[in-house]
C-alpha cells in the first residue's frame, strides 16, 4: 500500500489508522502548494481532486477521502479495535462521529487556513467551532475516547482536527476535556511514530 500524504493535513488521520492497525504502507509526500510529488509527478495525475490523503492499494486501486480511507483500513485488521464490526449499531455510531467530525469541524477549519478569508468570515467560523467544541467537550466528559474505552478511527480523525487549533488561534484551554482528550491520544506510541514518521514531531520531543 501507499499512503499520499502532506504534513500537517488531514492524512495524519489514515496514517495513524495505519499504525494503529500494524499495516505496513509506503508514505509518499505530496506538496499541496505545487500539487507535485518529489519526482515531479502531477499529483492531480494521482487524484484529480488534488488534495490528500489518497490509499493506494497493492492492485493498484485508489482510495480517497478520509473517513472511507481510515473504516477500510480498520476493517482490514478487525482484531485491533479501530472499528465495530459491520452491521452493528456501534458501527453506524463510528459513522455517526466521523461524518460530524468531517462536516462540522474539518470543514470549518479549511478558510481559517486561508489568507484570502475576510477576518469576519474567519471570527464567525470561529464561533462555529466553539459551539460544536461546546457540545464535543460535553460528550468527551468521563470517555477517555469518542466511543467510549476503545481506541477507534474516529479518535485518530478528531486528534488530527485538534491538532490544528492552535495554528488558527482557537486555543483548546477554554475547553479542557478537549486539551486532555488531545494530549492523551498524542501520548499513544503509535500516534507519537506516525507524526515522528511525517516530520511533525521530533522524535526527541515525544520521548519527553
Amino acid at each position: 500500500m501507499k499512503l499520499y500524504y502532506a504534513v500537517g493535513a488531514c492524512s495524519l488521520s489514515p496514517h495513524i489508522a495505519l499504525m494503529e492497525a500494524g499495516i505496513d504502507a509506503s508514505l509518499v509526500k505530496v506538496d499541496t502548494k505545487t500539487h507535485k510529488l518529489a519526482d515531479g509527478t502531477d499529483f492531480y495525475a494521482i487524484n484529480p481532486k488534488g488534495y490528500v490523503p489518497v490509499l493506494e492499494l497493492d492492485n493498484g486501486e485508489r482510495l480517497t477521502e478520509g473517513p472511507a480511507i481510515v473504516q477500510y483500513i480498520a476493517d482490514r485488521n478487525p482484531a485491533s479495535g479501530l472499528a465495530p464490526a459491520a452491521g452493528t449499531m456501534d458501527r453506524y455510531r463510528l459513522q455517526e462521529w466521523l461524518n460530524f467530525i468531517s462536516t462540522e469541524l474539518h470543514k470549518q477549519f479549511g478558510p481559517l487556513f486561508a489568507q484570502t478569508t475576510p477576518a469576519e468570515y474567519k471570527d464567525a467560523l470561529k464561533e462555529k467551532i466553539g459551539k460544536r467544541f461546546d457540545w464535543l467537550a460535553r460528550e468527551l466528559g468521563g470517555r477517555d475516547y469518542v466511543m467510549g474505552k476503545q481506541f477507534t478511527v474516529a479518535d485518530g480523525y478528531l486528534f488530527t482536527i485538534l491538532t490544528w487549533t492552535d495554528r488558527v488561534g482557537l486555543a483548546l484551554a477554554r475547553w479542557p476535556a478537549l486539551a486532555d482528550y488531545r494530549a492523551r491520544v498524542a501520548a499513544r506510541p503509535k500516534v507519537r511514530d506516525a507524526m515522528i514518521a511525517e516530520g511533525s514531531l521530533k522524535e526527541s520531543a515525544a520521548t519527553v
